[in-house]
């Protein structure tokens, strides 16, 4: 195992988490009152408890956490707030289908870090106790989950 490598990876995957866990929140934040409101808390919840897990990971392996990359996904995230959406001012039905469609894109990418972990640390002792299998699937229901709502999304702003 590149112990280099290694911690380069899991901080990519913690500005990620930042980032998505970012975007949840403002996601919550403008759908309070619709359908979508209680699921992006939901959604927000998850990727919490995401970003907890790979921390958990991180210092069971002794991957020092870089300051600077969370601190990019947070900005990557209120930089990504200047995306067109059709409106000058205010909060699109666009803006709902693309914000589902980037924590569509974040929860495919935790699913795609616990199963590399898995076929990677998955025999470390250090992390034997965590269930990288468990992480994956959750990942993996929540990008479908996320899939279904953006459908929705999409056909209330574009048909």
């Amino acid at each position: 195992m590149d112990a280099k490598l290694l911690r380069i990876y899991l901080n990519d995957h913690l500005a990620t988490a930042v980032a998505g866990r970012e975007l949840a929140g403002r996601a919550r934040r403008s759908n309070q009152g619709s359908d979508f409101g209680p699921f992006l808390g939901r959604v927000q919840a998850e990727l919490d408890d995401h970003r907890a897990q790979l921390e958990a990971v991180m210092e069971r392996l002794g991957v020092r956490k870089d300051p600077v990359k969370p601190a990019a996904g947070w900005l990557f995230e209120k930089v990504g707030r200047l995306k067109l959406n059709g409106r000058v001012r205010g909060y699109s039905p666009l803006s709902r289908v693309l914000e589902l469609e980037g924590l569509a894109i974040v929860s495919q990418g935790h699913a795609s870090l616990w199963t590399t972990l898995a076929a990677v640390v998955g025999d470390d002792a250090r992390v034997g106790d965590v269930d990288l299998g468990a992480l994956a699937a959750r990942a993996e229901e929540l990008h479908a989950e996320l899939g279904d709502a953006r459908l929705r999304a999409a056909r209330s702003a574009l048909a």
